[in-house]
């Protein structure tokens, strides 16, 4: 059976195991969300050895020259040693700028990295609490706009993360993984073209950056946006989506309570082929976004989606 090693720790494992469960059964807490490449989080480097990559394509060339792969799609079929991401010395230092609640369940984070932070939309970031404990999000700022990171949280539930963030407040340090991973963003290309952004919870986060974006370039053709929640007290953006509605004639926003989305669903037609839809939220609810989709003749390469797991 192969070796694992990180520092000073070695241990065997099954040929074939992937990487990022060998990792976190062995306790190392590498953080991920989608396990499907996307988000980024779960980034290790190579120190010697390889293992067997089934998404290379994933990260950038210069990335993978330096070593980093995404343990989700890793398996060890050889000794392989590996460095985790350290966010004391690979991270990036942020304080908090807001701390405030949306609703009952949903947490805003705005924080202010302490050096200069390109991102895109969309993009994913892990966040780093001072005692390592790590989550990953997706931004629902505008890097343009916004002189801010901002992140909604699903607090639910307790966690290791959510319960630390509940009680951040400004002036707080947590640290940032530069990621530049995520399957959403706004491609110019699409200006013309419909657009259809389906949320469910605080899926919403990444898609009212990737709107304003939308609305930034001067998007011409009509936007469609649904956000799905448990009850209309957690449609945690309704204010802001109205206030852009009400501005922007080719928006229509859409906020469905479970008991509403059934309908909805088959309700859902497409006036053109042409269609874009970008999907994010927990595995059933884009799963049922991007079958009715289908089932209304979107193609699915017309259909990009951000899963979200929740660990709390």
């Amino acid at each position: 059976m192969p070796e694992l090693s990180v520092g000073q720790r070695c241990w065997t494992v099954a040929s074939g195991s992937n990487l990022l469960d060998a990792l976190n059964e062995a306790g190392l807490a590498v953080p991920y969300s989608c396990r499907a490449g996307s988000c980024h989080a779960c980034l290790v480097r190579c120190v010697q050895g390889a293992p067997l990559d089934s998404n290379p394509t994933a990260l950038a060339e210069h990335k993978r020259e330096q070593g980093w792969r995404l343990a989700c799609q890793c398996r060890v079929d050889s000794d392989l040693s590996v460095a985790v991401f350290d966010p004391q010395m690979d991270g990036l230092p942020a304080h908090v700028m807001e701390s405030d609640w949306l609703s009952a369940d949903v947490l805003r984070l705005r924080l202010v990295p302490e050096l200069p932070f390109r991102y895109q939309a969309g993009q994913h970031l892990v966040l780093w609490t001072q005692s390592g404990v790590a989550r990953p999000y997706s931004l629902a700022s505008l890097p343009q706009e916004d002189r801010f990171l901002e992140l909604h949280l699903d607090c639910r539930h307790p966690g290791a993360f959510s319960d630390v963030a509940r009680l951040l407040k400004p002036g707080d340090c947590l640290r940032l993984g530069e990621l530049r991973g995520g399957a959403l963003h706004y491609d110019p290309d699409w200006q013309a073209r419909p657009l259809w952004l389906l949320a469910a919870g605080t899926g919403l986060a990444p898609l009212w950056g990737i709107l304003r974006e939308a609305l930034r370039q001067d998007h011409q053709g009509p936007i469609r946006l649904v956000h799905l929640a448990r009850d209309e007290r957690e449609h945690y953006l309704a204010g802001p989506l109205a206030e852009l509605a009400a501005c922007h004639s080719q928006l229509q926003v859409e906020l469905l309570g479970a008991a509403e989305l059934p309908t909805a669903l088959q309700a859902m037609r497409l006036h053109s082929r042409q269609t874009v839809a970008l999907l994010c939220g927990s595995p059933g609810s884009v799963e049922g976004f991007s079958r009715r989709l289908f089932l209304a003749g979107l193609p699915r390469n017309q259909m990009f989606a951000d899963v979200f797991v929740g660990r709390g």
